[in-house]
């Protein structure tokens, strides 16, 4: 089967319709079996269209998709534990701690996570702070 969109040169109305190849499209033209359903013109031809493919890649995407959110979530999580582990939270004084950190040379000290606005963290980079921006998700969030 073959769908073609079709358009009546009279007046101008367009439709679709399916025909069991092109050779048989060919031959109910030919013989003036095709004509618009608005007008009834037989002056109806086929229109460019967009092939229709469809294969496992578009079957799945959708199901891929939501695996991928899933695993993307799965790593954030990891990450978050690792910095949980690994660093002292400060909560909202992050850019006094930072700069603290930077300015008094506590280099052995271990490092920091907390919660600093878009502005602060500009601030702390341009006076060569190095800070990270990770997304954060709360372990009950879904």
């Amino acid at each position: 089967m073959i769908k073609y969109n079709l358009s009546c040169k009279n007046c101008k109305n367009t439709f679709d319709s399916w025909f069991s190849s092109s050779k048989e499209y060919e031959k109910l033209k030919r013989l003036k079996y095709i004509n618009c359903h608005e007008c009834n013109s037989l002056d109806v031809e086929k229109s460019l269209m967009m092939p229709n493919i469809v294969n496992s890649k578009v079957k799945n995407f959708k199901n891929s998709k939501k695996d991928k959110n899933i695993n993307i979530k799965k790593k954030i999580l990891e990450y978050q534990n690792f910095i949980k582990k690994n660093f002292h939270y400060v909560g909202d004084k992050f850019t006094y701690e930072a700069r603290s950190m930077y300015y008094d040379n506590k280099k052995d000290n271990k490092g920091i996570y907390g919660i600093a606005s878009k502005q602060d963290i500009e601030e702390l980079k341009e006076e060569g702070i190095e800070t990270e921006v990770i997304p954060w998700i709360k372990e009950n969030d879904s």
